[in-house]
């Protein structure tokens, strides 16, 4: 039954990880678009990614836990999942239509103390974006609950197909027919590129709110007060935890504009996210796997059996983000060619960013003991430690070491947050994890990640070919230590092929 579970699970991660890694991977054209139109030194990737650290912030106080409250109550007995749908999805889309109307009220203080005295509609603009976005959370949340992955997929896939499009059509066919036919271009301002990405982005949300046409007929059951206010006592805590997390992701990107004022601040900043964007590799993965595991624990029974599985899959997760961090840090020669090379001075914050993703993916996969006994300000409490040793780092820090500071900040807050969850949670809720594998691979990771930088070869191809050896080596010895993995992955393999050969 675990192995069936694992095996549905593995399916499920493939197929939002489909939508996600290659989705992901389809938006870094648009890095080198961006990073090779807008110079480094004009600071307007600075602003780009300001303003997309507020928009993930804001996105978790709009949706303030709904989503995995919405798994919680719709699994539980006697809970009419459609109640619980339309409860949580109307309650979402009222709570984002009040705040875009406030926004619209008191536009001109809000971007006056955002330092946008000069383009108080980008504030607008995003705004709308995240209201849209917080409302589709709920949606895409219903999709996962119905397993429709597909879909989950498609409209993901979509939205970036339709972004990259537009984009390229601004930053590389709007400028030549501005200059060949302005009459046809009047609308078109070569100055303005940075206001046309939030304008697309807006676009994008908006037509793909429109596949959601089938489950938004499903709010017609309204808003259940007694479910509500259930919901509410629970997804409190959970919006404290989404609120310090979010933090930790972005508090730097937001204070680095008050701390480094002026266009240096912006300059710096754009530098810092261009090269975070080369790291956000680990993201998609562990933003795949959370799509796929709510879904799976909350469905799973609270026995024995299940949290061998749990700890199983930690170890599966830890195994193959350690192989993908490696995979990053061994190919930096040609990932970094993802940006203009006058952002080339930040790389050396991919490996401490990446190392941070993963105690935050480490961090997701233990705080599902607080979740299913219902004592989720726990997690709050973790994150609001962990945020506070994050900008503790990022004030002191910054001014003196600039974004490597955020760096450092993030890896502490989020390894905070990761030890403090292991511990209580095995006093709480014990799983048996194998922590002697996750130390030994950590290790092993470690060790490799200094012999590349050790070695100094002139030649980029030779330094590929040594870097690729030591890839393989780790591959080798993941083989050898997890055979019980290797068989797993050879019989799901020997499975398909036979169901090919005998539809």
């Amino acid at each position: 039954m675990a192995e069936n579970r694992l095996g549905s699970l593995a399916k499920q991660t493939a197929i939002y990880g489909l939508s996600s890694i290659i989705g992901r991977f389809l938006n870094y054209l648009l890095v080198p678009l961006y990073t090779y139109k807008i110079a480094a030194e004009s600071g307007g990737y600075g602003i780009v990614t300001n303003l997309y650290a507020y928009t993930a912030l804001l996105l978790v106080i709009l949706t303030f836990g709904m989503e995995t409250t919405f798994f919680r109550f719709s699994n539980k007995e006697g809970v009419d999942p459609n109640k619980a749908f339309s409860t949580s999805g109307l309650a979402v889309g009222l709570v984002s239509l009040l705040f875009v109307i406030l926004v619209s009220v008191f536009l001109k203080p809000i971007s006056n103390g955002l330092h946008y005295e000069a383009h108080p509609e980008f504030v607008e603009i995003m705004a709308i974006i995240v209201a849209l976005d917080a409302f589709q959370a709920i949606l895409f949340a219903r999709l996962r609950y119905e397993n429709k992955a597909v879909k989950f997929a498609t409209l993901k896939l979509l939205f970036i197909f339709l972004n990259i499009g537009l984009n390229l059509f601004i930053f590389l066919v709007a400028p030549g027919l501005k200059e060949n036919h302005p009459g046809l271009m009047g609308w078109y301002e070569n100055s303005y590129q940075v206001g046309y990405i939030f304008i697309v982005n807006l676009i994008c949300t908006g037509l793909i709110t429109l596949g959601f046409i089938p489950e938004i007929k499903k709010l017609r059951f309204g808003i259940d007060l007694k479910m509500l206010k259930q919901m509410l006592r629970y997804t409190w805590p959970l919006l404290l935890l989404g609120l310090a997390g979010i933090l930790n992701q972005v508090a730097d990107k937001i204070c680095y504009r008050f701390i480094v004022p002026g266009e240096e601040g912006d300059v710096q900043l754009g530098i810092y996210g261009a090269c975070v964007k080369i790291a956000m590799i680990m993201a998609m993965i562990t933003q795949a796997f959370r799509y796929a595991y709510e879904p799976f624990v909350f469905g799973g029974k609270r026995d024995t059996a299940d949290k061998e599985t749990q700890a199983k899959v930690m170890k599966y997760f830890i195994i193959f983000t350690l192989f993908a961090f490696l995979a990053v840090v061994m190919y930096m020669p040609i990932l970094k060619h993802i940006i203009k090379s006058d952002y080339w001075e930040g790389l050396r914050v991919v490996p401490i960013v990446m190392m941070a993703e993963i105690f935050m993916g480490i961090y997701f996969n233990l705080s599902f003991w607080y979740k299913l006994i219902d004592e989720t300000w726990w997690g709050a409490v973790f994150s609001a430690i962990g945020c506070a040793v994050l900008l503790a780092i990022n004030f002191i820090f910054v001014p003196k070491y600039g974004y490597m500071a955020c760096a450092w900040g993030g890896f502490a807050g989020y390894g905070t947050c990761m030890i403090l969850s292991y511990f209580v949670g095995q006093k709480k809720a014990p799983i048996p994890y194998d922590l002697n594998s996750a130390l030994m691979y950590l290790a092993v990771t470690t060790a490799l990640f200094y012999a590349q930088k050790l070695i100094h070869i002139e030649s980029t191809a030779w330094t590929l070919v040594i870097n690729t050896g030591l890839l393989l080596l780790f591959f080798a010895f993941i083989c050898w230590r997890e055979k019980d993995l290797v068989k797993g992955v050879r019989n799901v393999v020997n499975s398909k092929l036979l169901k090919k050969k005998n539809p």
